[in-house]
């Protein structure tokens, strides 16, 4: 019997240690270069020419492109932690979800504006694993008064809610109340 290659099955009993081999047509002989032109691979051991294939310890590196530049070199380039005024890097990069106010008009006046809220309307996503604190900033208006719970505000923000007859109460840590 044969499998899908052609190969035929040996049968259970002849397989003993002392006859183990690879199956026919599974191994073929190594490629012996520089043997001769006979041989087909003679000469110049199927190197080609001249050039830097040829050599031995020759080729080109990964990612060589011949010449153009290189992608690596194409992409902009990001501000590190290379330059004194750099943003920080790492641990101590800081994060937070921004909220301004005039993104608050979806919600009815004296309605408490919380995380689950923000949440629940579409203007926090994808927050939960990530638990960054929300931070409610000036830009636009509000005509409605609210109850707003975030864990930072910027100053300007809080001018416009109180003017609008709402407080805005900051919470603890990311996850906790004060």
């Amino acid at each position: 019997m044969a499998d899908g290659n052609g190969i035929p099955e040996t049968p259970a009993e002849d397989i003993r240690l002392d006859k183990l081999s690879p199956r026919p047509g599974s191994k073929r002989p190594r490629k012996r270069v520089g043997r001769g032109i006979g041989s087909g691979t003679g000469k110049t051991s199927g190197r080609g020419q001249k050039g830097l294939g040829s050599r031995a310890g020759g080729g080109v590196r990964p990612g060589y492109q011949g010449g153009q530049t290189p992608i690596q070199m194409q992409q902009g380039k990001l501000r590190g932690s290379n330059r004194k005024m750099s943003m920080p890097m790492g641990p101590f990069r800081t994060h937070s979800v921004p909220v301004n106010v005039g993104r608050l008009d979806i919600f009815d006046a004296g309605s408490t504006v919380d995380l689950e809220a923000l949440m629940a309307k579409g203007l926090v996503k994808n927050n939960a694993n990530r638990d960054w604190p929300v931070k409610l900033l000036a830009q636009g208006e509000i005509d409605r008064a609210l109850t707003v719970r975030v864990h930072a505000a910027s100053a300007a923000a809080v001018t416009k809610i109180e003017a609008a007859g709402g407080t805005v109460e900051i919470i603890g840590e990311a996850g906790t109340t004060e």
